[in-house]
């Protein structure tokens, strides 16, 4: 009888210790940065900079047109921003871009730059991408703004 006391213990014991390991591991899964991807920060490439699933499209259409452009360096080697007149901004400029309203922003990448008294290197977009794949790439391009993008309502 003594033993069963004891087996019975063990179990219960047991039981309790798998389900506090089990709450714990939850608590911290529950406590990470949910994010759908993430893109290295160009000013410090050990920091990475969660995206949502909006953001990651943003990035995947950022990746395939604008790179080119809009950054210093794409996954295939250079780009080729330094040998344009007027030399584009980078894309996380937030000291360039921040200011800039979304319907700007948005009128750019649809119309292109000629069509805004900007660079007419700037293609128009609005042919290529939905309405949706460009508020995609607006959000991305505040999600990996430095300084950081702070919307209208928070400046």
């Amino acid at each position: 009888m003594k033993q069963l006391f004891a087996m019975l213990a063990l179990f219960f014991s047991l039981a309790l210790l798998f389900s506090a390991i089990r709450e714990n591991a939850a608590a911290q899964t529950d406590s990470r940065p949910k994010s759908y991807a993430t893109e290295p920060d160009w000013n410090d490439p050990q920091r990475l900079i969660p995206l949502n699933f909006q953001q990651a499209r943003g990035q995947r259409l950022f990746y395939q047109y604008c790179v080119w452009c809009h950054a210093d360096a794409t996954p295939a080697g250079p780009s080729n921003r330094a040998n344009l007149s007027p030399v584009p901004p980078l894309l996380n400029d937030g000291a360039a871009l921040n200011g800039k309203s979304d319907e700007f922003l948005r009128d750019i990448i649809t119309r292109g730059g000629g069509a805004l008294g900007k660079s007419a290197m700037m293609p128009p977009y609005g042919g290529t991408l939905t309405r949706e794949e460009i508020r995609a790439v607006i959000a991305f391009v505040h999600a990996i703004a430095q300084p950081a993008f702070q919307p209208a309502a928070a400046r």
